[in-house]
């Protein structure tokens, strides 16, 4: 698929991803926001059906493949988030990714973990998903999650 095409509905047909419901809240705020024409995301944690598959940290237990396909999970979920706002095929680009990883002392590896929402983002995306990112080491995210991701998506 060109960028040019831009139905990104018909990309994740086309790999055979579904976009899951829009993860409730866990606090006092909303899925996304846009303002002008940027949508941002909330933080992003890794749900599949409503439930946290993996919990804990990084160099403690959280291997960096599970970590890596949680990261691509959040990723996911943030685009579900932006469809139910504005609708995915509004999408132009992937401006920014921020990811957090719950990192044991001295872990290091936090980029190669959310590799994973940014190689997915260019996987559905192509050109139009590359991004700005940064990849965050934390002392603990919500729920135990090992992982956490937001974007930043430029609209029409």
């Amino acid at each position: 698929m060109t960028d040019t095409a831009q139905s990104w509905t018909a990309r994740l047909t086309e790999l055979g991803i579904e976009l899951p419901p829009v993860a409730a809240p866990v606090a006092a705020y909303v899925p996304a926001v846009r303002t002008g024409d940027h949508v941002y995301t909330s933080g992003q944690l890794p749900f599949v059906d409503g439930k946290l598959p993996l919990t804990g940290k990084l160099g403690a237990g959280v291997s960096d493949a599970d970590a890596k396909d949680a990261a691509r999970t959040c990723a996911l979920n943030a685009l579900a988030a932006v469809d139910a706002l504005v609708g995915l095929d509004s999408i132009v680009r992937i401006v920014k990714v921020v990811g957090f990883v719950a990192s044991a002392e001295g872990y290091t590896g936090q980029p190669g973990v959310i590799n994973g929402a940014s190689e997915f983002l260019g996987e559905v995306f192509g050109d139009a998903g590359i991004h700005a990112r940064s990849a965050v080491g934390v002392a603990e995210l919500p729920l135990g999650s090992p992982v956490e991701v937001e974007i930043i998506a430029e609209v029409r």
